[in-house]
């Protein structure tokens, strides 16, 4: 790592020259003068020992180097601009900040959103998707639900349902011979192995097909008919009340452990209270999960 960064208001500098093709343009739009984009030029190639332009008369252009350092600045400031405005999000009221993850999110939580917020217009929600387990201890999050939580300090715990799992594909395929159907491989819980070691029958799935890290786009891939899968009770309800997926036996078995963790500086907060019993409501028998 560097022991010394550049100025950010060099970088600045470079990115609007480089982009615009001129150093008068760029002190426009910066609200600077031309003299003083030069200067955060030379200050920034002097730096970097090279130069990033070529120089004719008034007219200006990148070299290499330039150009590779103009697409690595220009993520950096929008990856900063992004983090500034979602600071903004933690100085709104009522703002309550749930973590979950990008599967669960896709395809429960964000489906019933709208109930929620029908009851509960005053909370202003930030859902925070990760597919890591937050850090409550270090992160600015009241609630964590997810499917791979455990106990974390300062952190209420607590176990809101033990999900299943069956193979599943879209109807369509049913009428395929089982030694045809493309098989859908996911990890942890979804991986076939975890079938086998439970009991399941043998229902035609393959050693190979095709691969998904994400539980959620694995669902996605077998709703759209590309092979048959091992799919979470939970995150499939939507999709079977679709008609997008079907069982393939009517056997289940033992699928992960949703929980919440609650941070304890939340708890006894009306926002947090509301979104938990509605939560708490809605993924209990007969809530409609």
């Amino acid at each position: 790592m560097l022991k010394h960064w550049p100025p950010l208001n060099a970088l600045r500098g470079f990115e609007a020259a480089a982009r615009l093709g001129s150093f008068h343009k760029a002190a426009e739009e910066l609200h600077l003068t031309q003299s003083a984009i030069s200067q955060q030029i030379r200050s920034l190639e002097g730096f970097l020992e090279q130069p990033l332009f070529f120089r004719s008369g008034r007219s200006v252009s990148l070299t290499d180097a330039g150009h590779d350092l103009l697409s690595t600045t220009q993520s950096l400031l929008q990856q900063l601009a992004v983090g500034i405005r979602r600071l903004e999000q933690y100085r709104k009221p009522n703002q309550l900040v749930v973590n979950t993850t990008p599967a669960f999110a896709r395809h429960w939580l964000v489906p019933r959103l709208g109930e929620f917020h029908r009851l509960h217009p005053e909370v202003d929600l930030w859902l925070f998707t990760s597919d890591e387990i937050p850090d409550m201890a270090s992160q600015t999050i009241d609630l964590a639900v997810r499917d791979d939580l455990s106990a974390q300090a300062e952190c209420s715990f607590r176990v809101l349902l033990e999900d299943r799992l069956y193979p599943a594909c879209h109807p369509r395929l049913l009428a395929t011979p089982a030694s045809q159907r493309t098989t859908l491989h996911g990890e942890r819980e979804m991986d076939w192995s975890h079938w086998q070691v439970q009991g399941g029958a043998d229902i035609g799935q393959h050693s190979q097909g095709l691969n998904f890290s994400d539980p959620g786009l694995l669902l996605d891939a077998a709703s759209q008919g590309l092979g048959i899968a091992l799919v979470s009770q939970l995150l499939a309800s939507q999709a079977r009340r679709d008609g997008l997926l079907q069982p393939l036996v009517e056997q289940t078995i033992r699928g992960p452990k949703w929980a919440w963790l609650v941070h304890r500086d939340s708890e006894n907060d009306p926002l947090t209270r509301h979104f938990c019993a509605w939560l708490e409501q809605r993924l209990s028998p007969g809530g409609d999960a």
